[in-house]
């Protein structure tokens, strides 16, 4: 590391700024409102009392809390599976395939990612568990049918989610396999996938809301929903909030966790513009072309339901300015909340304000590496209509000012180029850690487009429904059987987000190397572009 990088602590702090002031505005302070709001009982929209902790009582008594939580829990064991499981076997066998069997392997899973919408599939399951449907959904119909609703929702989570949780874990297990520590790397790295999957089970909605709505008789019923429910639904402000709030602790403790052990693995992220090409053996291509075949028709089969849901002309309850809606202030809360996140990922991964230790200055942000929308959504909206920002557009942008798993990352990478920074800091570090901001605002802004939850409460105008919110209204009025899948995929994005994405893969992601321990130098391998 150069004298310039190490002599800039003053500069470090400063980048580090912004961030913290997002961090205290949009995630400090609505988590405390949200707990002072479950200390309280009243409607969501009126007078309200201070009772303490007995809404925390009411909730251990509750018929539905117990039920819900082990419901969710349960929904999540398969997913967990596929990323634990199914996801390291399927990243080795394509490591050791060669480079067209592992870059081939990027761009298929590159497509479930870009493609994936949790309403859009949820309506092509509807579509699909109609009478003459067969396959998958024929089999979850079977279930349905015979009083196990619970059995068939957690089949269709799991079919739902096959590809986007295999993909997602599949990139996080391959930089592993490129850098020297690879046994360490990949341990710690299956570490925090587990706390991740997790995490983002817990938070399970828009699947439990379009299909079942939590029924029959609250079988379906998850935490996120039940949140929903009694907050926007019942208007019982202090018990929705107690469940946000427990919900909010699981998810600190999660995120802390994963952070406490990429920090203490010393876990670093490289980048390699020129490598050594390695020849892979015939009998290693062999094994990676089968369980790319494998991978590829597991998630054909999982996904057949929406695939077949495309070619069938649906109705949309919403106007022409859907997408826009949709994609405009998605774009903006990417930009804005990465952007910030990428100026604090320079001051602790390359500026190092507290020197060896400056990675713990992630800490302060890690109870919301896995918060989504959900437990933060009753104090955010509260604040909307104090603002009174319901029911425009400006509402539409994510109220998040900073993307905790973006700082994360770009902090892991700004690190590993800081650390084998031979030039300044523009060249060293800047350069080649701005392609990786750029893609991680293309993947939030996906995020932020196919979220339901948010724009569902803060805007009931049908002029600024999303593509989400218009698909789960049609849903509603048309049973899914003429509901149009492509509304949240549409194909002009579809084909935009996939072309970065492939570009992503080939030209930068298949050269990152995920090491952890005190050094990569001699220990990298050198593995080909």
């Amino acid at each position: 590391m150069t004298s310039r990088t190490q002599e800039s602590p003053a500069v470090g702090w400063l980048l580090l700024m912004p961030a913290a002031l997002g961090m205290l505005i949009t995630l400090l302070l609505p988590t405390v409102l949200t707990a002072a709001f479950s200390l309280r009982a009243g409607e969501l929209v009126g007078p309200s009392e201070f009772v303490g902790l007995d809404n925390y009582g009411r909730l251990l008594t509750d018929a539905t809390f117990w039920p819900a939580l082990g419901f969710t829990l349960s929904a999540t064991i398969l997913p967990l599976l596929v990323a634990l499981v199914v996801a390291p076997l399927l990243a080795f066998a394509l490591d050791r395939g060669g480079t067209v069997v592992r870059r081939a392997g990027r761009v298929l899973l590159s497509l479930s990612l870009v493609a994936f919408s949790p309403a859009a599939v949820a309506v092509s399951w509807l579509r699909g568990l109609q009478p003459d449907a067969g396959g998958l959904a024929a089999l979850a119909r079977q279930l349905g049918e015979a009083q196990s609703a619970p059995g068939a929702f957690r089949l269709i989570a799991a079919a739902a989610t096959f590809g986007v949780v295999c993909a997602l874990a599949v990139m996080a297990f391959l930089p592993a396999l490129r850098g020297g520590t690879v046994t360490p790397a990949m341990l710690t790295v299956g570490v925090i996938v587990a706390l991740a999957t997790v995490a983002a089970g817990l938070q399970l909605f828009t699947l439990g809301l379009v299909l079942t709505g939590g029924g029959p008789m609250d079988s379906t019923q998850t935490l996120a929903l039940l949140q929903y429910t009694y907050t926007f639904r019942a208007a019982r402000l202090g018990m929705g909030a107690s469940i946000a709030t427990v919900t909010g602790v699981v998810l600190g403790v999660l995120g802390v966790a994963a952070t406490v052990v990429a920090i203490v693995s010393r876990m670093r992220l490289t980048y390699d513009a020129g490598t050594v090409p390695r020849r892979a053996s015939g009998a290693g291509v062999a094994v990676g072309v089968v369980a790319l075949a494998v991978a590829a028709a597991a998630i054909l089969v999982t996904t057949w339901p929406w695939l077949s849901a495309l070619l069938t002309p649906g109705r949309t309850a919403a106007g022409p300015s859907v997408h826009l809606n949709t994609w405009l202030p998605a774009l903006a809360g990417a930009l804005v909340s990465v952007g910030v996140a990428y100026l604090a990922a320079l001051g602790i991964g390359a500026l190092r304000p507290l020197g060896r230790r400056s990675e713990w200055l992630l800490l302060p942000f890690a109870p919301w590496l896995f918060a989504g929308t959900g437990p933060l959504s009753i104090a955010n909206w509260n604040t909307m209509r104090g603002l009174g920002l319901v029911d425009t557009f400006a509402a539409l942008v994510p109220p998040l000012l900073v993307s905790v798993p973006a700082l994360v990352v770009l902090t892991l990478l700004c690190k590993g180029l800081a650390e084998r920074n031979t030039g300044d800091l523009l060249t060293g570090v800047v350069r080649p850690s701005l392609p990786m901001a750029g893609i991680l605002v293309v993947a939030v802004t996906l995020v932020n487009a196919q979220d339901l939850l948010w724009p569902l409460l803060v805007a009931q105008r049908t002029d600024l429904a999303t593509a989400p919110v218009a698909q789960m209204t049609a849903a509603g009025q048309f049973d899914g059987a003429a509901v149009d899948a492509a509304l949240a995929t549409p194909l002009v994005a579809i084909v935009l987000a996939l072309a970065a994405a492939v570009a992503a893969q080939l030209l930068y992601l298949d050269r990152l190397a995920l090491t952890v321990g005190r050094g990569t130098g001699a220990r990298r391998r050198r593995r080909d572009a």
